[in-house]
């Protein structure tokens, strides 16, 4: 393998394990920020899956594609979003993040954050001007997701209130034509029932 090479798999390797000082010197050796791994992760993905929050910084001061797709479409936007890493999500947002930009599922970032109850992520998302209302191609809003893939607990209620705040069509349904409201009332979940009617 090349030197560049090598570098390249040291900058992965630093960013997995948090090795700011180690990023520093491998960019300024002239090693692309945006190199890539076999899964076509970048060096900010990998630190995005560990929550690696200042090795995510460091390598977006350095002008890392925040939007940069690996083989499964995950980038570091939609990967902080879905995981409710949010001061990753944060700088993302803040350096040129793709609110249309979608996963494997054919989702925004908001969708698997509303599934997974991760409220501050689904404010963050909301106040950053995402579509509330996009569809995935399994015919389900952030909203649906937030009914039928939850344990209607209080995250999820909270979840709900923001959607339906940031105007959150209600009468959305899904592929079998049953809006959030009806799977609410299905799953028994009297909290989310009462925000949908109110």
């Amino acid at each position: 393998m090349s030197a560049s090479g090598s570098n390249e798999r040291k900058l992965l390797e630093a960013a997995a394990s948090g090795d700011v000082a180690t990023i520093q010197t491998l960019l300024k050796t002239g090693v692309n920020v945006d190199t890539r791994n076999d899964h076509r992760q970048t060096a900010l993905l990998v630190a995005t899956h560990n929550n690696q929050v200042e090795t995510a910084k460091a390598l977006i001061d350095a002008g890392a594609d925040v939007n940069a797709k690996d083989m499964i479409q995950d980038s570091p936007y939609l990967y902080a979003g879905a995981r409710g890493h949010l001061e990753i999500l944060k700088m993302t947002l803040s350096h040129g993040a793709d609110l249309k930009s979608t996963n494997r599922f054919g989702g925004t970032a908001l969708i698997p954050a509303s599934e997974r109850g991760h409220v501050e992520t689904v404010r963050t998302l909301i106040e950053a001007g995402i579509n509330v209302d996009y569809i995935n191609r399994l015919g389900w809003t952030a909203l649906i997701e937030a009914v039928i893939l939850s344990d209607g607990g209080p995250e999820h209620v909270e979840i709900v209130k923001l959607l339906k705040a940031a105007g959150a069509n209600l009468s959305i349904t899904d592929n079998e034509g049953v809006n959030a409201l009806e799977h609410a009332k299905k799953r028994g979940f009297t909290e989310i029932v009462a925000v949908l009617e109110n």
